[in-house]
């Protein structure tokens, strides 16, 4: 898939941003390199939209109304104007209710290797439904990032709150407080239909990177 050009004027600019590679096992993927930074969520939480919109890229990365659609890990290229490049990591979502115990399993075994693995792995972006809230999975979830890795250090998490549009202005406020009470980390709140959120989250992202 060739690169495409970012027509962003302020604030982070995506110069290039491209499919790398996709793996059902996290030892099938390309050997670490440059920083990667992976987005986990729930089924359905919007991550593959947030991600687009973070790039600004409208099909990099595949969406669905499907809830389950990514089963495998996906690596996409990067590259900031500032030079800077990184690797984004689609991992598949979890808490799909109509998947039996045991594709339950299967599906989050290549994401928990990969996390506890991954020596390059230095973000994880974890998304919550800002409608739904701080749930069961979620704080499971971010507790499982917390824990050392055999790899080094626990990477470093982002709590981002999607779906910002579909609450009233009023809303917003208190939602995030409520899920960054829960998630005891601060929640970032952002849309990608509006595209809110994006700078915010970019700094996050890139606050001590190593890229």
């Amino acid at each position: 898939m060739s690169a495409a050009r970012s027509r962003s004027t302020s604030g982070v600019r995506v110069v290039s941003a491209e499919f790398e590679a996709g793996a059902a096992r996290a030892e099938s993927l390309p050997p670490p390199g440059c920083e990667e930074v992976a987005f986990v969520g729930r089924s359905n939480v919007g991550k593959s939209s947030l991600m687009n919109a973070l790039v600004q890229r409208r099909k990099l990365v595949r969406t669905s109304r499907t809830p389950g659609c990514t089963r495998q890990l996906n690596l996409f290229a990067v590259k900031l104007a500032d030079g800077r490049a990184l690797r984004l990591v689609d991992l598949p979502g979890y808490g799909y209710a109509k998947l039996s115990k045991a594709e339950r399993q299967g599906w989050a075994a290549p994401l928990e290797a990969y996390i506890r693995t991954r020596g390059s792995l230095g973000v994880v972006v974890l998304l919550v439904d800002a409608r739904r809230g701080f749930e069961e999975d979620d704080a499971q979830m971010a507790a499982f990032l917390s824990a050392p890795r055999p790899s080094g250090a626990a990477p470093r998490l982002v709590v981002v709150a999607t779906k910002m549009d579909k609450l009233t202005l009023s809303a917003h406020k208190p939602a995030l407080r409520e899920i960054a009470r829960q998630a005891k980390a601060p929640a970032l709140g952002f849309s990608a239909v509006t595209g809110k959120g994006r700078e915010e989250l970019w700094a996050s992202i890139l606050s001590g990177s190593r890229g």
